[in-house]
């Protein structure tokens, strides 16, 4: 398996194919690697207080085809804060995949199996379409609390996700999650362009922003912890109730 994932991703690539990449890290003074199997790169800033990974390689979800992008950084504020948003037609394919799975009795109950993104979609409730404002044709989200997810999303990181369409390859899917004090952006990107690299951590350090926020807030208390009533409960699905997340 490991054999054929390298000859898919390339693992013989050569240098010369990211220069692009490696020239722009370095004038912004990061640091640009090519990873241990040469089939992908890893770029960090030079300063620790950016605290930023980004990573472009083999995907760790199904649900990408080809290459992923990922960014990941500590997002300390936001505690036991949980959140996730994602390209709507991903949602729909994950619940599609999940109740194929539940339903026609190829699976019985969730387990460390089962990609986060799937558990999330039984243990916590999505924000309202109609509380997505202008995001509501192409993202959904939803969180352990909602409350807070509406507010994450709100003015700059939802115009950062508008803008998303200029570098995020069509049809690509592209994911946001907070949890235990971590944010992670994720999405498909076949050919890492230095533009889309760009926009990605745009959004990525808005998003940080914003979740910092948020997470302030829920700890003063500023956010009840408490779901409004016309807002969906967790779905329930077989084993759910003795799964870990």
């Amino acid at each position: 398996m490991h054999t054929f994932i390298r000859r898919l991703f390339g693992a013989s690539r050569d240098a010369s194919e990211w220069s692009a990449v490696d020239e722009w890290a370095t004038a912004k003074g990061h640091r640009f690697a090519r990873s241990r199997d040469g089939s992908g790169f890893v770029v960090e800033p030079s300063l620790a207080a950016a605290g930023w990974r980004l990573e472009w390689g083999a995907p760790q979800r199904h649900f990408v085809t080809g290459p992923e992008l990922r960014v990941r950084a500590e997002v300390a504020a936001a505690g036991d804060l949980q959140m996730l948003l994602m390209t709507l037609p991903l949602m729909t394919l994950l619940e599609q995949q999940m109740f194929e799975e539940f339903t026609e009795g190829t699976q019985t109950r969730m387990d460390h199996g089962t990609p986060e993104e799937m558990r999330w979609l039984v243990l916590y409730p999505k924000v309202p379409q109609a509380e997505m404002a202008a995001l509501h044709d192409s993202f959904g989200a939803l969180s352990s609390l909602p409350r807070a997810a509406q507010r994450w999303l709100e003015g700059p990181l939802s115009q950062q996700l508008e803008a998303s369409s200029a570098w995020l390859t069509d049809g690509q899917p592209l994911v946001l999650v907070v949890q235990r004090g971590r944010l992670t952006l994720r999405c498909g990107q076949p050919r890492p362009e230095v533009a889309a690299l760009q926009g990605a951590l745009r959004l990525f350090d808005v998003a940080r922003t914003a979740a910092r926020r948020v997470g302030d807030e829920v700890a003063q208390g500023a956010i009840s912890r408490e779901r409004p009533s016309r807002w969906g409960a967790p779905r329930a699905m077989p084993g759910a109730e003795g799964s870990g997340r």
